[in-house]
């Protein structure tokens, strides 16, 4: 007869330490299996074969190899459809339970439905914890029961909550304790060797593109309210690929934010929130979370679109950001509000466009974030910035990068005659958002 095991199936949670589910999976003591899925429903709508996204949870799951080895166990990667794998894995092994995390997108949830009735069938019990976020679900509502569609009183209670079981001091807030996950790495199951796919198994190849550092010092987070809006400083984390797939953990990053930056805290705050309303509707995936917004007849000009993307438009802050984008597959926070504002409001182009074309290129894409970030730029969101506001380039440029320095390493050919003339004139272009928003929203 075979020995009862535990599963705990790693998705955007590529850690040892400090992870939710996990420590759960060891505390209860029956020997823990770690696996992870290379899921085909994903990896095939991927277009670039060199896709980073890709090597980078690969090299993850190399680091989670070695420190498993360590304790005589091993990580078990499969590439495949869910469904078929798991059908794999009960034939194969006696399963008590399946340990995970949450995710809150929609495809994410409906496959662990299918999965826990799936398991239930052979009556393995199915356990999701919270782990990519502070709160989620219920926790931070409104009075009435209702979750919060604006950040600033969301932000309020998310922080009243959290100061709840800390006597005030947030530092010591009981939601951003850590798990001690190693203290019970006994409990790995041991024995098991497993070989991993390679990148050329899956179709993928290693980029070429850098991957930024997952730590950052505690002079950039003093600093991050007085630098964060000037691209030429490096004056940002980047840590949102590290954040996407759970490489760090999100209550260690909240608990050091609690004393050292409000601003980079709000940061982690509109993370919860996007995921929060992701989470209650998630409509927002497939388009605006204002229907009347759908009645907006956008230009959808191809020509204008695509020099959007090369970063060929005219306006320099706005073409920078966008070869930073393609070159990198990073572009600053500021000058992701300009470039979308630009595309949104000037050219009148579909939010829905920009949202994929971000899906595809950025490291930290995170399906949430991109999409209330997309949908406050075009005004259809649930926080978002009315439709008149809309943002003027050289304004934005005289203010957040006035010696012209970062727009000058991703622009060379600025100020000679390479550089092309605007497609779009400012004043036409805003006047044009104007009306025909206003014509669309007047019912």
């Amino acid at each position: 007869m075979r020995d009862k095991i535990s599963i705990f199936w790693f998705r955007r949670d590529l850690r040892l330490e400090d992870n939710a589910g996990l420590y759960r999976a060891l505390k209860a003591g029956v020997p823990v299996l770690p696996i992870f899925i290379f899921d085909t429903h994903i990896l095939d709508r991927l277009a670039n074969p060199s896709d980073p996204r890709v090597g980078y949870i690969h090299d993850a799951l190399c680091k989670i190899q070695e420190r498993l080895n360590e304790h005589q166990s091993s990580l078990v990667v499969k590439y495949g459809e869910p469904e078929k794998i798991w059908k794999e894995l009960i034939n194969t092994f006696s399963i008590d339970t399946v340990y995970t995390n949450r995710d809150y997108e929609s495809y994410a949830k409906n496959r662990d439905q299918k999965i826990s009735v799936l398991l239930a069938k052979s009556n393995i019990s199915f356990k999701a914890y919270k782990d990519h976020v502070i709160f989620d679900n219920d926790e931070v509502m409104k009075k009435d029961g209702l979750p919060y569609t604006v950040f600033t009183p969301y932000s309020k209670v998310w922080k009243a909550v959290a100061e709840s079981k800390s006597k005030g001091n947030l530092k010591s807030s009981y939601y951003f304790k850590a798990y001690p996950t190693m203290k019970y790495a006994d409990h790995f199951k041991k024995g098991i060797s497993a070989e991993m796919p390679s990148l050329t198994d899956m179709g993928f190849k290693k980029s070429e593109l850098g991957i930024p550092k997952d730590t950052v010092t505690q002079g950039l987070i003093k600093a991050y309210a007085d630098n964060r809006n000037f691209p030429a400083i490096d004056g940002t984390s980047k840590l949102g690929i590290h954040f996407r797939f759970g490489t760090i953990s999100i209550r260690e990053k909240a608990r050091k934010a609690s004393t050292l930056s409000d601003t980079f805290l709000s940061e982690l705050i509109w993370r919860d929130f996007y995921s929060n309303i992701l989470n209650h509707f998630p409509h927002v995936e497939e388009g605006p979370f204002r229907a009347k917004y759908d009645a907006i007849e956008w230009v959808n000009n191809e020509e204008h679109f695509e020099a959007w993307k090369k970063g060929r438009t005219g306006y320099p802050i706005v073409d920078a950001g966008m070869r930073e984008l393609n070159a990198t597959g990073h572009m600053h926070n500021r000058v992701r509000m300009i470039v979308a504002s630009f595309l949104t409001k000037h050219l009148m182009t579909d939010w829905k466009w920009g949202e994929a074309y971000f899906a595809e290129k950025l490291l930290d894409f995170d399906l949430a974030s991109n999409s209330g970030g997309w949908q406050w730029a075009a005004g259809c969101g649930t926080d978002a910035a009315p439709y008149f506001r809309i943002f003027n380039p050289y304004s934005q440029q005289q203010k957040f990068d006035k010696q012209f320095e970062y727009i000058k390493k991703w622009v060379p050919e600025f100020e000679t005659e390479e550089y092309p003339t605007p497609i779009v004139d400012h004043k036409e272009a805003r006047e044009r958002c104007l009306r025909l928003f206003k014509e669309a929203l007047k019912n």
